[in-house]
């Protein structure tokens, strides 16, 4: 089994910051790939970022030039660095960790953006 905590999460002014963490501990094969997704009410979940062995990278179109997902791979944790925030990106937001092809979720830890 694998377990995922998150962490970061909380309350910011429009134009603030945030940093997001993700650390996965447990039975750690080989780590395919790690992401983070966000869910805002009453919309389905998204994918906001993703980060491959590599590392490669993807963001959604929303989210480019403003935040940067990075791994460590020492410590099995994945980041998620969001600047220049807006109130659109109020949601909770999930890290998901691919283990050996199982994508495993954390709990969510919850963003809200201020006017």
């Amino acid at each position: 089994q694998v377990q995922l905590v998150e962490s970061g999460g909380g309350l910011v002014q429009a134009g603030g910051s945030l940093r997001l963490s993700c650390g996965a501990s447990g039975s750690i094969g080989s780590i395919n790939a790690m992401a983070w997704y966000r869910q805002a009410p009453g919309k389905q979940r998204e994918l906001v970022a993703v980060v491959w062995g590599g590392p490669s990278t993807n963001y959604a179109d929303s989210v480019k030039g403003r935040f940067t997902i990075s791994r460590d791979n020492a410590k099995n944790t994945v980041y998620l660095q969001m600047n220049s925030l807006k109130p659109e990106d109020t949601a909770v937001y999930y890290c998901k960790v691919v283990v050996d092809s199982r994508p495993y979720w954390g709990q969510g830890t919850q963003v809200i953006v201020s006017s």
